[in-house]
């Protein structure tokens, strides 16, 4: 997922690291099944059969598409994990950043849509245009904390957080009895904690341009590209949210950043149990109506 994945277990020391392992084990599975980087994955079987024929696929990668199907209905298109092959137009990691032309981001949109996804009874998947590609990088790590976090309480884990970069659920208290809190990371420099939240029983997620995105002429582009222009987003450092679900915190920060701060969190508030934050491009913090946030220092994040 290229991703750091952090595992904190309140247990006792030595079944705590058994149960660690099993984590371990657990998102290297979803790793290996779900990547677009690994011609064995079944995310690539499906994009290399895109427009030639459909793919039986295991009934966990097949619900999880159901759900992206769902998601992408519930946000109006902007969370859509068919958007994954228009990466394909830009490059954020090599200083050679350039906005494609737009006779090219209209030929890629040809094949973007989550419509285009055929699901049949028999657990297959097709895509139906060739050249179709989509990819789980706005889900995938929401997925893995909320697997894990299933995992831990099956085995009688009555505390634990779970961190994939970012995209953390967690459950229980800390070992002194007292609630987990998260640090919101500041957009301008990402080792500094701009405001924190106590967080119990739910699930954080937070999407940011702190390392992939590109200056020119004044405008900063957002790695984060909107399905429906093609283009990269403006107007938004990160965005943050906090449900019951890591995988939904996960694609509705994506969703987010897509629709803009005020139709966003509009959006979100539209959302029973779901609470948002925002940090725009000139670095004013937005809210949702209950977002409990506390900006005062504290030595125990």
């Amino acid at each position: 997922m290229g991703s750091d994945f952090e595992f904190i277990v309140v247990a006792d020391q030595t079944w705590g690291y058994d149960v660690i392992e099993s984590a371990i084990v657990e998102v290297r599975r979803l790793e290996a099944l779900l990547t677009e980087f690994a011609a064995t994955s079944q995310t690539s079987l499906i994009n290399r059969n895109a427009g030639i024929l459909p793919v039986h696929v295991d009934s966990e990668v097949y619900a999880l598409i159901e759900r992206c199907k769902q998601i992408t209905a519930l946000t109006q298109g902007a969370f859509d994990i068919t958007a994954a092959g228009l990466r394909k137009l830009y490059n954020f990691k090599r200083g050679q950043f350039s906005l494609p032309k737009s006779d090219q981001i209209k030929s890629a949109l040809k094949k973007v849509g989550s419509e285009k996804i055929i699901l049949s009874d028999n657990r297959s998947v097709y895509l139906n245009q060739r050249g179709m590609h989509i990819g789980f990088g706005a889900i995938g790590k929401g997925l893995a904390a909320d697997v894990v976090r299933k995992v831990f309480q099956e085995k009688g884990i009555r505390s634990a957080v779970i961190n994939a970069s970012g995209d953390l659920t967690a459950f229980g208290n800390r070992a002194d009895g007292s609630p987990w809190r998260i640090g919101i990371a500041d957009p301008s420099d990402s080792e500094r904690i701009m405001a924190w939240l106590p967080v119990e029983n739910a699930s954080v997620a937070t999407s940011g341009d702190y390392e992939q995105y590109f200056e020119r002429d004044g405008v900063r582009y957002s790695h984060t590209i909107d399905p429906k222009s093609g283009l990269p987003c403006t107007g938004i450092r990160s965005v943050t949210i906090v449900s019951a679900s890591a995988e939904f915190s996960d694609a509705l920060a994506t969703a987010v950043t897509i629709m803009g701060v005020d139709v966003g969190l509009h959006f979100i508030d539209q959302l029973p149990g779901v609470h948002g934050l925002v940090i725009s491009d000139e670095n004013k913090v937005f809210t949702t109506k209950h977002f409990r946030l506390n900006t005062k220092p504290h030595n125990k994040i």
